[in-house]
């Protein structure tokens, strides 16, 4: 299964620096052995899009409504997603769980909205250090991909997964490859109990501050299949050693 790299930008960048970043990897692009991809701010979406023309950077958002036009400011739709050719879109990160108390259910819905658009979700599953210490890991990522299972059921093979320990987001905390790889095969013992095909099929990235010293060794593991990169992505070298380790 061929990896993918995945960039979570959060909210930063601007067209200047953008520009230099995509401008940066781009330079790398012909030794590329997995996907690369992008999650940006929404309106770099447009940049994005003429930046990463006639090349093989995939770009996407970092979240999607649940609803599909309306009165719902600030929100934005998977319709206007495709409408900039976006690939991916980023659901339920952690940071959206915490500081906008987003939900299973809430997260499950939004995927399915991309899915309908033919975006492909990247959908985030993980604990908090709270949760890792009451010995819930498990049951946490469980429940949070039941939800998605639940309502995308027939289209899961579609999806693409992110285990990112919340206790290792920003924190210089990482999940050795070895726990990293448990909770993974995990994930992939859930989804082999829905559908045992799209199981083998469904690329599940790590998402806990993976960077160029340590993404070999957590690339290596068997069911780690890419890396959802945060501040790492914001520079085109630590970025573009990550996609070499993949």
């Amino acid at each position: 299964m061929k990896k993918l790299i995945a960039g979570n930008w959060k909210m930063n960048g601007s067209l200047e620096s953008n520009a230099a970043l995509v401008q940066g990897l781009l330079l790398n692009a012909q030794d590329w052995k997995c996907d690369v991809a992008l999650c940006v701010p929404a309106p770099y979406l447009s940049q994005l899009q003429n930046l990463s023309k006639a090349s093989p950077l995939l770009f996407g958002a970092q979240d999607v409504s649940m609803h599909d036009s309306g009165a719902f400011t600030g929100e934005v739709s998977a319709g206007m997603l495709k409408d900039f050719a976006c690939r991916y879109a980023i659901v339920g990160h952690s940071e959206r769980r915490q500081f906008h108390l987003e939900s299973d259910a809430l997260v499950a819905a939004k995927a399915q909205k991309a899915l309908a658009s033919g975006i492909t979700p990247i959908v985030c599953v993980g604990e908090t250090l709270q949760e890792r210490e009451a010995g819930l890991t498990e049951e946490v990522v469980k429940r949070q991909l039941a939800a998605v299972i639940h309502l995308n059921g027939h289209c899961i093979s579609e999806i693409v997964l992110a285990y990112e320990p919340v206790w290792a987001i920003g924190t210089g905390k990482t999940a050795t490859p070895e726990m990293a790889q448990q909770v993974h095969a995990v994930i992939r013992a859930a989804l082999a109990r829905a559908d045992a095909t799209a199981a083998t099929k469904i690329r599940i990235l790590y998402g806990g501050s993976m960077k160029p010293d340590n993404a070999k060794e957590l690339l290596a593991m068997s069911d780690i299949d890419g890396g959802l990169i945060g501040g790492a992505s914001l520079k085109a070298a630590d970025f573009l050693a990550i996609a070499a380790a993949a």
